[in-house]
C-alpha cells in the first residue's frame, strides 16, 4: 500500500457505510416495485408487445394490479389464474387479461401452496437459463483467453442503429477494445417500458431491448473467435426499468452493466425509494449472473467541483460497495466509478487526480475500478483534449485500474467518428506500451502532497458519513449532498410504482437468489 493510509479508519468508514446503507436495506427487503414484479414475469418467460408496442408483461402487471394490488406481488395471483385457465403460456395470459376474460385475486390456502410452487418452476426456469449463459461465458472465456493486459480498453459505440453500431463495435474490438458499451437510447431510462426487437433509431444512443442484446452479443462472440480473445459487452441496468434490463442481461449474457445505487435519483429524478428497491433485486440478478456492475460516481464530478466534493465519491464508493455485497455480489465483480474531472488549469491537478485514483485503488484493492475520461473541462480544442486523455490514462497506469474508458478528443463536439476512436485508441496504446508496469515503480513520497491529499480526502469522507448516518443516507439525497442534486424521498418519478410488501407476500425469483447463489467465478484469478 502506497499512501500509508490508516486501518483503524478504512474499517471506521466501511462500517459507517454500512449503518447508513442499513436502512435503505431493510426499506428495498420490504417494498416492491411494478419493475421487480415484471422482471420476475420475464424470468418465468412472457414476451413480446401489443400492437401499440407495449410489452404483454406490462399489460398483465398492470391488469394484476386493477385487480387485486401490487402488496402481495404479482406471481400468486398470475399462476393461480395460469392454473385455472389451463393456460401454460404467460403471454397468452396477458393477451387474455387485456382482453378482459381474465380476472385476478390472492390464493389462500391450498390455491396459495400451489400457485407458489407453479410460480417457482416458472422462474427459475428463468433462473436456470441465466446459470446456462453464465457458463457458457466462462467456457468462450476458457477457449478463446482473457485480455492480457490491464487496465481492460472499454470504448463506446452510440449510433442509434443497432445493424450500425455492430460493424463498429467489431472494428473497435479489432482495434485492441476490450469492452463494448452500447449507450442507451436519450430518455429510455424514464420509460415505464422495455422497448422490444432490433431498433433503427435512436437518440444519442440505441435502444436496450433483448433482441438488441442478443444481436451484438452474438456479433462480439464472431468477434472473439476471431482475435483470441473473449470481447465483453456492457450495457444499462438503470432506469425506471433496473431490475427487467438486469434480467435480460442475464439471458443474453451480457458481461457488464452498468448499475449505480444513486445514478437515476440524481440525474433522472427517478423516486428514490423506486431506485433502491429497484437496484437491490437488479443487483441481485448480476451476482447470479457473474455479471460485473459499474457504478457512476464519474456522474457527480460533473456537477460538483472533481476536488471539493472529491469526499463525496469516496461515501458513494463506499456506499455502493456496501449494497452490491449485500445483494450477493463478490469484489471481482464491483466496477466503482470514478474520473479524471479535475480543472486542468488550477495548480498540481493532476497531482490530485492522482492522489483521488490511488484511494479509490487501495481503499478496493480486489476491485475492477472503473476509471473515467475527462469530459467537463474538454473545451473543443481537440489537440489539448487529446493530451488531456494521455494524461487520463497515464494517470490510469500509473494507479493500476482495472477498467478504462477509452476519452475522446472530440467530447463535447460530435458523436465520435470512427477515425476519432482509432485516434483515441492509439494514444491509448502508446500510454499503455510505454508506461503499462509503471504503477511497479510509482510510490508517493513519504509524508508528501499525494499521501496527505489522499488522507485528508478520506478522513471527510468519514465525516460526511458520521452526518449521513445520524440524519439518514434519504435525508443527504434530499438534502444534495452528491452531486449538488436536491431529491426528497415523497417526489420523483416512478413512486406510483412502488407498494410496500403485505403479509404474505411472495416473489419466487427473489427466494431462489436468496437460498441458492451459483457458483463464483473470479476473473482476476484466470
Amino acid at each position: 500500500m502506497k499512501l500509508d493510509l490508516d486501518p483503524a479508519l478504512v474499517r471506521r468508514a466501511r462500517q459507517l457505510a454500512r449503518e447508513a446503507g442499513a436502512p435503505v436495506v431493510d426499506m428495498a427487503r420490504t417494498h416492491t416495485t411494478v419493475s421487480v414484479e415484471r422482471a420476475v414475469l420475464r424470468l418465468a418467460g412472457i414476451t413480446g408487445a401489443d400492437p401499440d408496442g407495449i410489452p404483454w408483461v406490462n399489460r398483465l402487471v398492470d391488469a394484476v394490479r386493477n385487480d387485486a394490488g401490487l402488496e402481495h406481488g404479482v406471481s400468486l395471483p398470475v399462476f393461480h389464474a395460469l392454473a385455472e385457465t389451463g393456460e401454460t403460456d404467460l403471454t397468452l395470459l396477458a393477451q387474455k387479461a387485456a382482453a378482459g376474460s381474465v380476472r385476478f385475486t390472492v390464493p389462500v390456502k391450498k390455491d396459495a401452496t400451489a400457485a407458489k410452487r407453479l410460480a417457482r418452476r416458472f422462474a427459475g426456469a428463468g433462473i436456470k437459463q441465466i446459470d446456462k449463459r453464465r457458463a457458457e461465458r466462462d467456457k468462450l472465456i476458457k477457449r478463446h483467453g482473457d485480455p492480457k493486459q490491464r487496465p481492460w480498453i472499454y470504448l463506446i459505440v452510440a449510433t442509434g442503429d443497432i445493424y450500425e453500431d455492430i460493424p463498429q463495435a467489431q472494428a473497435a474490438a479489432r482495434e485492441g477494445a476490450d469492452i463494448i458499451a452500447v449507450i442507451r437510447s436519450t430518455g429510455q431510462s424514464l420509460l415505464d417500458y422495455v422497448p422490444e426487437g432490433a431498433t433503427r433509431e435512436g437518440f444519442a444512443g440505441t435502444y436496450a431491448t433483448q433482441e438488441n442484446f442478443r444481436l451484438m452479443r452474438a456479433a462480439l462472440d464472431e468477434s472473439s473467435k476471431e482475435l483470441g480473445r473473449y470481447v465483453r459487452l456492457t450495457n444499462y441496468a438503470s432506469g425506471l426499468c433496473m431490475p427487467e434490463i438486469a434480467a435480460l442481461a442475464g439471458l443474453q449474457r451480457l458481461d457488464m452493466m452498468l448499475n449505480d445505487s444513486m445514478y437515476g435519483i440524481l440525474f433522472r429524478d427517478i423516486n428514490p425509494i423506486r431506485t433502491f428497491v429497484d437496484q437491490r433485486f437488479s443487483r441481485q440478478v448480476h451476482a447470479r449472473a457473474g455479471i460485473i456492475i459499474n457504478t457512476g460516481e464519474d456522474n457527480y464530478l460533473t456537477t460538483a467541483d472533481a476536488v471539493e466534493a472529491a469526499h463525496t465519491v469516496t461515501v458513494s464508493q463506499l456506499l455502493n460497495e456496501y449494497f452490491a455485497k449485500e445483494a450477493g455480489l463478490a469484489d471481482w465483480q464491483l466496477g466503482l466509478g470514478h474520473a479524471f474531472e479535475i480543472n486542468p488549469d488550477i495548480p498540481d491537478s493532476f497531482r490530485l487526480e492522482l492522489a483521488h485514483a490511488l484511494l479509490a485503488r487501495e481503499l478496493f484493492p480486489e476491485a475492477p475500478l472503473k476509471w473515467m475520461p475527462p469530459t467537463k473541462h474538454m473545451t473543443g480544442d481537440v489537440f489539448r483534449g487529446n493530451l488531456l486523455d494521455g494524461f487520463f490514462n497515464l494517470a490510469g497506469t500509473l494507479t493500476g485500474q482495472g477498467i478504462l474508458l477509452v476519452g475522446m478528443m472530440t467530447e463535447a463536439v460530435v458523436t465520435p467518428w470512427l477515425s476519432d476512436r482509432d485516434i483515441a485508441l492509439q494514444n491509448v496504446r502508446y500510454v499503455l506500451g510505454a508506461a503499462g508496469n509503471l504503477h511497479e515503480d510509482f510510490v508517493p513520497a513519504p509524508g508528501g502532497f499525494i499521501q496527505n491529499r489522499a488522507n485528508q480526502v478520506l478522513n471527510e469522507a468519514i465525516t460526511l458519513l458520521e452526518d449521513i448516518k445520524a440524519d439518514t443516507l434519504l435525508n443527504a439525497i434530499a438534502d444534495g449532498t452528491f452531486g449538488i442534486m436536491k431529491r426528497p424521498a415523497d417526489r420523483g418519478k416512478g413512486l406510483d410504482g412502488v407498494a410496500k410488501q403485505a403479509e404474505g407476500y411472495y416473489n419466487p425469483a427473489t427466494e431462489i437468489l436468496e437460498s441458492a447463489p451459483a457458483a463464483t467465478t473470479d476473473v482476476s484469478e484466470r
